[in-house]
C-alpha cells in the first residue's frame, strides 16, 4: 500500500478519534474510541519506520532520531495541555447525590437512561482534544497532498536504487530484535508508568516531587532524542546503542542499590531517560546496515515493542501489589537492561560473522573484474595476439616458399 495514502488515512482515524472522545457518554464507545487509537497508533509507528527507511536506507540514523524525537516531544506536550485544561475550573452545579442505600440501581438506570452521545460538562477538555485533533487533521491533509502529487515515486525509485542485503541470519536477527525491543519497551513504559506511585509509596516523596520526577524522566528523555539527531550524524548506530545500553545499567543499577535516597532517585532518574531516549531508533537504523527492511520486518519487531509496552507494567503491577516492600519497577529495570546489555553483542555477531567471509568473495569477484576490464591489460593481450597472428603467417609464407620455390604464383597468393 502507498505509504503517505496509509499515513494519511491512519492520522484521519486518528483525527476522528480525537473529536469524538470528549463526546462519549458510555464505556463501550469510549472503548472502541480508543481502540481506533491503538490501531492508528501501531499503523503510524510502524509505517514512519519503514518510510524512513524507504527514504534514506542505512543513512537514515538523523533522520530516524528525528522522527522518535517527533513522539517524545508530543508525548511530553500534550500531558501538560490536557493538564492545563483539567486543572483550571470544575463545574460547581449539576451535581446530585446518588442514593447511598442503593448504589448500584443508581448506576445501571444512569447507564441505561444515559445518551450515547453529548457534550462534557468541562469544555476546557472539549478544547484540549479539539486543539490536538486539529493538529493530527492537518498532518493528515499534508500526507494526502503529497500522495495525490504523486511524490510517492520518490521512494520506490530510491528503494530500488538501494543494493538488496540480506544476512545469513536474517531471521535470528529479527528474533532477537523482537526480543531486544520486548524488554526495552516495556522497560521504558514502566518506569515512566510507575516511578510516580513509587516515589511516593516506596521513598517517601511528596505528590508535587513525585510529579516533578516523573517530568524530568520524560524530559531528559525527549531531549537526549533531539540532541541525536545531531550525534546520529557523527556516530554508528551500534556505538550509540552501546552508550545507552552502559548509561542504563549503571542508572538502574545505583537506583536499585540506593532505593530509599530521593537524591539518588533524582539524578538516575535523569540518566536512565536519557540513556533510554534513543535505543529504539538507534536499532532500526543499526539492523538496517546489515539486512535490508521492509514492512513486514519492521511490523515484526514493532509488535515485540508494543507486547512488552503491555505485558511488563501490567505484571509489575500484579507482582508490586503482592510485594509492597520490595522495588520491584527497579528489579525489573536493572534485568532489562542486564538482559538487552547481553542480547546486543549477540546481534551484532551474528550480523557481522558472515559478511566478513562475504566480503573477502565479493573483494576477490571484484578484484576478477578489474582485471578483466582492466584496458590497458585488454591492449596489451591484444597487442600480443596480432604479434602471434603475424608470427604465424610470416612462418606460413616462409613454409610455402620452401615447399615450392619453382612456383611462384603461389607465393603471390
Amino acid at each position: 500500500m502507498n505509504n503517505f495514502l496509509l499515513l494519511g488515512v491512519s492520522t484521519l482515524a486518528t483525527t476522528v478519534g480525537l473529536y469524538l472522545v470528549p463526546f462519549c457518554k458510555t464505556a463501550v464507545l469510549l472503548i472502541v474510541m480508543m481502540s481506533v487509537f491503538g490501531v492508528s497508533a501501531g499503523i503510524l509507528d510502524t509505517g514512519g519506520n519503514v518510510l524512513i527507511l524507504a527514504l534514506w536506507g542505512d543513512k537514515g540514523a538523523p533522520h530516524m532520531q528525528a522522527l522518535h524525537f517527533s513522539f517524545a516531544l508530543g508525548a511530553f506536550l500534550a500531558p501538560l495541555l490536557a493538564k492545563l485544561a483539567l486543572g483550571t475550573t470544575e463545574p460547581a452545579g449539576n451535581h446530585t447525590e446518588p442514593d447511598p442505600l442503593h448504589p448500584a440501581l443508581n448506576q445501571s438506570a444512569e447507564a441505561d437512561s444515559g445518551p450515547v452521545f453529548g457534550a462534557p460538562e468541562d469544555m476546557n477538555l472539549l478544547w484540549a482534544y479539539a486543539v490536538i485533533g486539529t493538529y493530527v487533521f492537518i498532518v493528515s491533509s499534508f500526507l494526502f497532498v503529497l500522495f495525490f502529487k504523486k511524490s510517492s515515486r520518490g521512494p520506490k525509485a530510491k528503494m530500488s536504487a538501494q543494493t538488496f542485503r540480506r544476512a545469513k541470519y536474517h531471521r535470528a536477527l529479527l528474533c532477537l530484535l523482537f526480543l531486544f525491543f520486548f524488554f526495552y519497551v516495556g522497560a521504558e513504559v514502566t518506569y515512566g508508568s510507575y516511578v510516580f506511585s513509587f516515589a511516593t509509596t516506596h521513598v517517601g516523596m511528596e505528590e508535587s516531587e513525585a510529579a516533578g520526577l516523573n517530568s524530568i524522566f520524560w524530559a531528559t528523555f525527549a531531549a537526549c532524542r533531539g540532541l541525536a539527531i545531531l550525534f546520529a550524524t557523527c556516530l554508528q548506530p551500534g556505538t550509540m546503542i552501546v552508550l545507552s545500553n552502559v548509561g542504563s545499567l549503571a542508572s538502574s543499577f545505583f537506583l536499585v542499590l540506593f532505593d530509599k535516597s530521593p537524591v539518588c532517585l533524582w539524578v538516575a532518574t535523569s540518566v536512565y531517560g536519557a540513556s533510554m531516549a534513543t535505543t529504539f531508533p538507534s536499532g532500526v537504523s543499526w539492523i538496517e546496515q546489515y539486512t535490508t527492511i521492509h514492512g513486514k520486518s519492521a511490523a515484526f519487531f514493532v509488535v515485540g515493542g508494543t507486547l512488552g509496552e503491555m505485558a511488563i507494567p501490567a505484571l509489575i503491577g500484579i507482582l508490586q501489589g503482592k510485594y509492597p516492600d520490595l522495588p520491584v519497577i527497579l528489579y525489573t529495570c536493572l534485568g532489562s537492561a542486564v538482559f538487552t546489555a547481553i542480547l546486543f553483542p549477540v546481534m551484532y555477531k551474528l550480523a557481522t560473522w558472515p559478511l566478513a567471509h562475504q566480503h573477502k568473495a565479493n573483494r576477490k569477484s571484484e578484484d576478477q573484474r578489474a582485471l578483466l576490464s582492466n584496458p590497458s591489460i585488454n591492449d596489451y593481450e591484444e597487442e600480443d595476439e596480432d604479434e602471434d597472428a603475424e608470427e604465424w603467417n610470416e612462418m606460413d609464407f616462409e613454409v610455402v616458399e620452401m615447399q615450392d620455390p619453382l612456383r611462384p604464383s603461389v607465393t603471390a597468393i
